[in-house]
């Protein structure tokens, strides 16, 4: 019951990821972004990953459980997509600052 939970979890967070990555990229500008909140979460999903992989009780049933970790692993590409656009957008923001 506890796999459950946290798959939906992690859905849920994997379903609001695309949505963000895609205002991040419509909207061109780091104003209401948080890069520490990002970061947090980035290195959060890396010690997910890294949690799953050192866990014996999990790797000897990777065969049968393989989805959690792909979720872990989507949705820590979708934060590294979102700070990749952080950045594009932080440089946008700089631009337009010395452009005024």
């Amino acid at each position: 019951m506890a796999e459950f939970f946290e798959i939906l979890m992690i859905v849920c967070f994997g379903v609001s990821w695309p949505m963000n990555v895609l205002k991040s990229y419509k909207s061109r500008t780091t104003k209401g972004k948080s890069l520490f909140f990002l970061c947090l979460i980035f290195f959060g999903y890396i010690a997910g990953i890294v949690s799953k992989l050192i866990n014996p009780a999990y790797m000897a049933a990777i065969g049968e459980k393989w989805y959690v970790l792909f979720f872990y692993v989507l949705n820590f590409l979708m934060v590294g997509l979102d700070l990749c656009l952080y950045a594009r957008n932080y440089k946008l923001d700089q631009a337009a600052e010395q452009a005024k």
